[in-house]
Parts: structure tokens; C-alpha cells; sequence
């Protein structure tokens, strides 16, 4: 059969072609990653043309929301009907959303062409993910960490500069344009080389679980993108949607455990494994995006950086993290051994974001640079290996769900760690400036406890000396607040069960409560017919 295609037959073929599909699925990746990071660079430029200033977060919200609702059922549907086509029309539907972005002509129609853009984006990591999962062996998997998280890195560095470029030189509409010749490069890669099976199932689309757990996911982005901003916590508004949020996903609980054909099967789960790496997903997803979101605002408000460079302020977070990665990974392909980096990432995150809530406004950069390497040397152990043992920890036909799983928990856990240590640092920091400027420093955080480059210089030397206090007040309480969350990174990482990795050597007896693929080291398809 195609789908357990030889590694005699398929041996000569692989190497070749799988750099080819690899290529293709780092551009996509990149496509999804770099997104948000070049319009945040253009926006003042796109409200500048199109106005509409009240409705400019959700540009990003928009995004957000249709990306992280349509994850789960691009892995399903990557699962029921083979991942090349739903890969594809992923790519596609996020291209048609970019060119109609592009084309823009007020607010309210960039907002809505930036759903269809996420709608689209919600398939590219799932599906880059999946379909790595299904080219390559567990045991070999980790060779790769170090280009996805290369990719990552290079995201984060390059977008803003990226970004900026373009928006100057070009227009910010090229901002969206620019994801058409590189989706395009990735279409005709991947639609000329990558040979996988066809499937074609009998079950039908889960629509309910779908629209419960796209009701409550979209619940739970609101509540975290609105609390304490536009609504206060403890407002009628942000109650209705915690509300509808909680009703939602217990009914999308109780009913994937009567659906045929469920949207997110819930015996994935059985396995300790895979359950413990979700957690972990969602943590290193609740710091990570924290720490990017706070370290250029610190760097810029108390250390006097550039705004222009704000992506290579991350640099040392950022390059300790691929290398780290590149080490789990050739570590794990030589060794077949990973439970050591999960406590070692949990223990390197949580030492570093403690350091990190040191700074004050004497820290140097060099202070700061080093301790922003010993979190960046924390996630690397983190970011892919938690993909790989989830992987692992699943039969191959639930290959697409797992993914999505795991790539929706991080973006939850995303969600979840802006708005947390966001209403932290904001709280903190408008507390530090009514003590140290008065009425003055009240005034001057009324409107955003964030303030740029050009009103931090525009504000008299005693509100700019308290800003920077209140600044370092604010990080201080985030970062802690992170490394009290990272303990429970730890914590999970201890009960890791060091599982063979599929595809390392002959079976053995399941363990009970290992759940499905984890007791036995199953030799995985070898490039599905590549």
C-alpha cells in the first residue's frame, strides 16, 4: 500500500526530495510567522491612509481569532481527507486573503480580509507540522528542530525590519503582497514533489464540535484581548463571554464523546504524554510571548534603545534558543533519548524570566542580553520537542489533530500570557507613576501604560525618570509572574514518560496508561510515497 511505502522503495528518494518539500514547509512557516510582525511595523502607516484608528487592534484581533478557531479543523481535516490538499487550500485561501488585504480600501474591509487571512493561517503550522510528522521517523525528526526554529528566530528578528523596508520604500499594501511569490514558490514545491497518499473518508465533518469549539475559542481570545483594555475584568461584557466561552467547551467536551467523527478526538488525551506536552505547549507559549512583548519595551523605555531595531533587541532570547534547538535535536536523532531537555528547558526558563524580573533601571545590556540567553536556551529545549513527543505519543492516523492540538494550546497559552502580564505590567506600571509623578504621571499613562519612542521624549525629565522606574516595576512583576508559571513547566516535564521514539527499534509491551503509540516503538511510514 501507499501508505507504508518501504524504506527500500522509497530509500533513494528521500533525501532529495524531502530538502525539496522542506524548503517548501519553511516557506510556508515562514509565511505564518512573519505575518503579524511586518503589519505591526506598517500600521501607523495603514491608519494614516485608511483612518478608522478606534477599530485598529482589530486588524490583529481579526487575524488572531479566525487563526486560532480554524486550527483544530485543519488537523482534522488534514486527517480524514490527506494533508497535500488541505495543506494546499490552506496556502491558498491565505494567499487570496493577503492580495484582498492588500486591496483594502477602508478599515472595515481590511478587518475582514484579515479573517479570511487567518482563516488560512490556521493551516500552515498545523500543516507543516503534520506533514513532517508523516515524511520522517520520530528518531530522525530532530535533526529539523534547528530549521524551524531558525525560521522562528529569523521571523522574530527580521519582521519589524522587514516590515519597515517595505512600508517605506514600497507602500504598506506591499506588506501584504509580498506573501504572494513566496506562497506561490511554496504551491508549485509542494504540489510537484510532495506525493502523499489520497484518502477519502466515509465519515462526515464534524460541524457541531467545530462550531462549539469556535464559539468558545473565540470566546476565550476576546476575553483575553479585552480584559482590562477595552472592558474591565469585572465588567457585564467580559462576564457574557467567560460565560459563553465556559458553556461552549463543555459542550464541545460532551459531545466529541458521542460524535463519529469527532473534531478533536478525546482518547488523544489517554496518553500521559500528550497531555503533559499540551500543558507545556501552553506555558511556553504564555512566556514566550510575553517576554517579546515586555523585553523591546524595557530595552527602549529604561535603556535608551532604538525602536527602528526593536527585532534585534531579541537577538541573544533568540539565538540561544536555536542553537539549544539544534542541539535537542541532533541529541534525540543520535540518542533516541528527550525526557533531559523538557526539565532542563523548564528549569532554564524559570531561572532566566526570575533573572529577567531583577532589571532595574541600572541593569546594563549586557545584563539583560545575558539573562534574556538563559530564557531563550530554556525555550529551546522546549519549542519543537514538545511537537515531537506529542507526535510520538499518537497513532498515525491522528497525526493532524495532534498537531493542531498542540499548536492551539501554544496559542492559547499565547493568548493567555499577553493579557495576564499584560493587565500586570499595566496595572504596576500606572500605580509606580501616580507615586512618583502625581497627578502628572497619571495623566501621562491615562490613555496606554505603553508609550512610544516619540511620547516618552516629548514628556518633562520627572515624568520620563518615573516612566522608566515604573517600567522596570512593571517588567519586575511579569517576569515573576512568568517564572512562577514556568515552575509548572517543570513540574510537568518530571512526569515525562521517556517513550522509544517511533521507528527506533522493535516493539515493545505497552505500559498501562500510555495511551495510544506510546508503548511501542512502531516503525513510521517511510516518506509516505514521496
Amino acid at each position: 500500500m501507499a501508505e507504508t511505502a518501504t524504506a527500500g522503495a522509497a530509500g533513494e528518494k528521500q533525501p532529495r526530495s524531502v530538502r525539496v518539500v522542506l524548503l517548501a514547509l519553511m516557506i510556508a512557516m515562514m509565511l505564518a510567522m512573519l505575518d503579524n510582525m511586518i503589519i505591526g511595523t506598517a500600521m501607523p502607516t495603514i491608519v494614516g491612509e485608511l483612518g478608522g484608528l478606534e477599530h485598529l487592534s482589530w486588524v490583529v484581533t481579526a487575524y488572531t481569532l479566525a487563526t486560532a478557531a480554524a486550527t483544530p479543523l485543519w488537523g482534522k481535516l488534514g486527517d480524514m481527507y490527506g494533508r497535500k490538499g488541505t495543506f494546499m487550500t490552506s496556502i491558498v485561501l491565505f494567499l487570496i486573503g493577503s492580495a484582498l488585504s492588500g486591496m483594502a480600501q477602508d478599515m472595515g474591509q481590511l478587518i475582514g480580509f484579515r479573517a479570511v487571512q487567518g482563516l488560512g493561517a490556521g493551516g500552515l503550522m498545523v500543516g507543516v507540522m503534520a506533514i513532517i510528522g508523516d515524511l520522517i521517523p520520530p528518531r530522525e525528526r530532530g535533526k529539523y528542530q534547528g530549521m524551524m526554529a531558525g525560521v522562528m528566530a529569523l521571523a522574530m528578528i527580521g519582521g519589524p525590519l522587514v516590515g519597515g523596508t517595505i512600508t517605506d520604500h514600497w507602500g504598506w499594501r506591499w506588506s501584504f503582497y509580498i506573501n504572494l511569490p513566496l506562497g506561490a514558490v511554496a504551491l508549485v514545491l509542494i504540489s510537484v514533489v510532495l506525493h502523499l497518499p489520497k484518502k477519502r473518508a466515509e465519515a462526515r465533518i464534524d460541524y457541531l464540535g467545530a462550531a462549539l469549539l469556535t464559539i468558545g475559542i473565540t470566546a476565550i481570545v476576546l476575553v483575553t484581548t479585552w480584559g482590562g483594555t477595552e472592558y474591565a475584568w469585572t465588567s457585564a461584557r467580559i462576564m457574557e463571554l467567560i460565560g459563553i466561552g465556559v458553556a461552549a467547551l463543555v459542550g464541545f467536551v460532551f459531545w466529541q464523546t458521542r460524535a463519529a467523527e469527532p473534531i478533536m478526538p478525546l482518547h488523544i488525551f489517554r496518553s500521559r504524554n500528550f497531555t503533559l506536552m499540551s500543558v507545556i505547549g501552553f506555558i511556553t507559549g504564555f512566556v514566550m510571548f510575553g517576554a517579546t512583548l515586555f523585553l523591546p519595551l524595557y530595552q527602549q523605555s529604561v535603556q535608551g534603545a532604538s525602536a527602528t531595531n526593536s527585532g534585534l533587541l531579541l537577538l541573544p532570547m533568540l539565538g540561544a534558543m536555536l542553537v539549544t534547538s539544534m542541539v535537542a535535536g541532533r541529541v534525540t536523532t543520535n540518542t533516541g533519548r528527550y525526557k533531559i531537555f523538557p526539565i532542563a528547558g523548564g528549569v532554564l526558563m524559570t531561572v532566566g524570566l526570575f533573572l529577567l524580573s531583577l532589571m532595574d533601571t541600572e541593569t546594563s545590556r549586557f545584563t539583560s542580553g545575558v539573562y534574556m540567553a538563559v530564557v531563550g536556551l530554556g525555550m529551546g529545549c522546549l519549542m519543537q520537542i514538545t511537537m515531537l513527543v506529542a507526535q510520538n505519543s499518537v497513532e498515525m492516523k491522528d497525526m493532524g489533530v495532534a498537531s493542531s492540538s498542540t499548536t492551539l494550546f501554544r496559542t492559547l497559552g499565547s493568548s493567555f500570557g499577553v493579557a495576564i502580564m499584560g493587565a500586570l505590567f499595566n496595572h504596576r506600571v500606572q500605580d509606580v507613576m501616580a507615586e512618583r509623578a502625581g497627578d502628572l504621571g497619571s495623566k501621562v499613562t491615562e490613555q496606554s501604560a505603553q508609550l512610544d519612542a516619540a511620547s516618552l521624549a516629548e514628556l518633562p525629565a520627572l515624568a520620563r525618570e518615573a516612566y522608566q522606574h515604573a517600567v522596570s516595576a512593571g517588567t519586575h512583576g511579569a517576569f515573576l509572574l512568568g517564572a512562577g508559571v514556568a515552575v509548572l513547566a517543570l513540574v510537568a516535564a518530571v512526569f515525562v514518560k521517556e517513550v522509544p521514539l517511533k521507528g527506533t527499534g522493535p516493539k515493545t509491551d505497552q505500559a498501562p496508561g500510555d495511551g495510544p503509540g506510546e508503548g511501542a516503538a512502531l516503525k513510521a511510514p517511510a516518506a509516505e510515497a514521496v
